[in-house]
């Protein structure tokens, strides 16, 4: 398969990309980093991805993020970036994408556990991981030519422990390798409108 993954430098996108490599084309893209550049809050930059890319098997997004932080004082402008990025942008990668997406490809998105179990300050990511969601049902029962999509919903995973893990008090850590199943699952498997939860 020749597979598109956005956020393959990230933590999770690298080690993704590392599992599939073996067996797939895989081409990283990143705003800053990867084979090709993409700024998945532009839709130009989108569609631009997808010319050059021509076709493509299969779609992964591991990239975007939202705000963290007190919600007495939290207004539109810190919650704007986290929709116009980690929503809006897998949004759009499908609503664009899957006019080059092959019969029978996939889009696999990324979610998060705050959209069931949100941590304190975590609000605004709590509600972006839920739109995507239900973006992701709805969407599986509307792609045409077989296409499927999927999310996988991560909790705090081991390796980004240090990074993210005073946001998470109490959360139990998630073997790497339990996150990388569930893409592979809706890479390489045959599910379709499951939100693949990696928490349980």
């Amino acid at each position: 398969m020749k597979i598109i993954l956005i956020g393959g430098h990230g933590t999770i996108g690298k080690t993704v990309a590392a599992a599939l490599a073996s067996r797939h084309e895989v081409i990283t893209a990143g705003r800053n980093s990867g084979d090709i550049r993409v700024d998945i809050t532009s839709e130009a930059s989108i569609e631009k991805m997808f010319r050059e890319l021509k076709t493509v098997d299969a779609c992964i997004c591991t990239a975007g993020t939202g705000y963290y932080g007190d919600f007495g004082a939290m207004r539109q402008q810190q919650i704007m970036p986290g929709i116009q990025g980690k929503l809006m942008g897998q949004v759009n990668l499908v609503l664009i994408g899957k006019d080059y997406l092959t019969e029978g490809g996939s889009f696999t998105l990324t979610s998060g556990v705050a959209s069931e179990l949100p941590a304190k300050n975590g609000t605004c990511v709590a509600m972006i991981n839920g739109a995507v969601n239900s973006f992701v049902l709805g969407a599986s029962q509307e792609l045409k030519r077989d296409q499927r999509i999927n999310a996988v919903s991560p909790g705090l995973v081991e390796d980004s422990n240090e990074r993210y893990g005073a946001l998470f008090p109490g959360y139990n850590l998630v073997p790497m390798q339990r996150v990388v199943n569930a893409y592979l699952l809706s890479v390489e498997g045959a599910v379709n409108g499951r939100i693949i939860k990696v928490y349980e």
